[in-house]
């Protein structure tokens, strides 16, 4: 879907806004509404405020791709509509907002902040297009840490070539083919990078170590592939559940199941990797 930058936002002034940046005025006044609504939880710690802050978003619609369509890229905000990765980024970046006792212009620069290379939109090549990549890049800013470690996880090394391999399946890498080989730099410096997961089978033992508002990782049997969906565990009860823009329900639920068991009913879902906010201001050039 291509989105259509209104500029008009209200209280926030366009003009601090970069216009490579694409918005409507209604995400300028969801984010409005979210700081307004969660004024006295600033003190909450960040795990509840990300769990809280993504109930925010619960029935928001599921849409694909939308960060797609634009040469050359641009920072595509929209809270109108979101798919796995843009609702977890989403849900961080408003947190770290609401933190910083921010505004749009601050969201706006937290959402660039997480999505690409070291906080620094320079073109296509610099969005953290692997999860995996989006791990690493965001714990060295100080913004998250991998727990993983401490569940009893095992390391793991991805076998990615997936984006290299399948280019036509991206809009930008097919139009601009010579870009491969930078994919191809990526994916093998992550294929020496390694990680700690949780494997399916331990996640029911292990559920009492994850924390309410957890970013929470799902690891994939796809051939090329790291993660295959993200998500936030919401906690209730003592029970984890996996809170998630899904595509199958076109809408951000509540997993009815535990997180175990939704993990166990699919066959390529092989594990989690489990992330926790630090709460640190992030760290970039």
């Amino acid at each position: 879907m291509i989105l259509v930058s209104l500029l008009l936002l209200g209280k926030v002034s366009a003009q601090r806004i970069d216009k490579e940046v694409i918005y409507e005025k209604e995400d300028s006044l969801i984010v409005q509404s979210y700081l307004q609504q969660f004024s006295d939880s600033i003190n909450k710690t960040t795990g509840t405020l990300i769990a809280e802050t993504g109930l925010f978003f619960l029935n928001a619609p599921y849409v694909a791709s939308t960060l797609e369509g634009y040469s050359p890229e641009k920072l595509v905000v929209n809270l109108r509509s979101l798919d796995c990765t843009t609702f977890l980024e989403s849900v961080v970046a408003l947190t770290l907002t609401l933190k910083q006792q921010g505004d749009f212009e601050k969201y706006v620069h937290n959402l660039e902040m997480l999505r690409y290379r070291d906080g620094i939109r320079d073109g296509y090549l610099s969005r953290l297009h692997y999860f995996s990549e989006w791990i690493v890049n965001n714990q060295k800013k100080g913004v998250i840490k991998n727990v993983t470690n401490k569940m009893k996880g095992k390391k793991i090394y991805f076998n990615l070539n997936f984006m290299s391999t399948h280019y036509q399946a991206y809009e930008a890498l097919a139009a601009n083919v010579a870009w491969i080989p930078s994919i191809q730099k990526t994916e093998e410096y992550l294929r020496s990078t390694p990680f700690f997961y949780l494997p399916k089978t331990e996640v029911s033992k292990e559920s009492g170590m994850i924390e309410n508002g957890d970013l929470i990782a799902i690891t994939t049997a796809i051939e090329g592939l790291d993660i295959s969906h993200v998500g936030i565990a919401y906690k209730k009860g003592g029970v984890v559940r996996l809170m998630h823009a899904s595509s199958a329900e076109k809408k951000v639920v509540i997993s009815t199941i535990s997180l175990a068991d939704y993990l166990a009913s699919n066959k390529k879902q092989t594990g989690i990797i489990v992330l926790r906010m630090t709460g640190a201001s992030p760290r970039i050039k």
